[in-house]
């Protein structure tokens, strides 16, 4: 797995209008961040170089949704820990959860399988969608994740993260233990 240096600047080139967004977020709530380039970094077993690198461990972000698909939750979670579905359901007094379709990871949050990232909330089609963090997630110091692409990854201050970037997208975030 290639992971490039440690960088503290943007991108030369977005891939994407997320990615762009990302960085001009930062900029504008001043929050510092370092980053690398990576290879195509899609599964968890693919970030434990990137955790090195980055001196940090890179967290799962899941999109998940309702049988109908018509409520949505984005899932923060250390990056070791497994997913029980129906424990995250049982703690949110929900049934009957599971991974949103592809299509629709897209569709709402604007990013493949591989690169869910909490930034897609500053998102308007993201508006509805819930933010749901493992209580775990905040005992680290800093927070691991991609810029919305599966071969750029960050590290930030968690209290940057919850404190700064969620409220920006108007959003609250829900704290469970699971």
């Amino acid at each position: 797995m290639y992971v490039s240096e440690i960088i503290k600047t943007p991108p030369e080139k977005f891939n994407t209008e997320l990615q762009e967004l990302v960085y001009k977020t930062l900029n504008e709530l001043k929050i510092p961040y370092e980053r690398v380039d990576t290879g195509n970094a899609v599964t968890m077993e693919d970030c434990k170089e990137i955790d090195e690198k980055l001196d940090c461990k890179v967290v799962k972000t899941l999109f998940l949704c309702n049988r109908q698909k018509t409520n949505f939750y984005l899932f923060v979670t250390p990056g070791d820990k497994p997913f029980v579905t129906k424990n995250f359901g049982g703690a949110l007094g929900v049934s009957r959860v599971s991974f949103a379709p592809s299509e629709l990871l897209f569709e709402i949050m604007n990013t493949e399988v591989g690169a869910t990232t909490v930034f897609s909330l500053l998102l308007e089609r993201a508006k509805n969608v819930r933010i749901v963090i493992d209580s775990e997630v905040l005992k680290n110091e800093f927070y691991g994740c991609t810029d919305g692409t599966y071969n750029c990854y960050m590290k930030l201050k968690t209290e940057d993260v919850i404190g700064k970037i969620i409220p920006y997208t108007n959003h609250s975030a829900e704290i469970i233990e699971i």
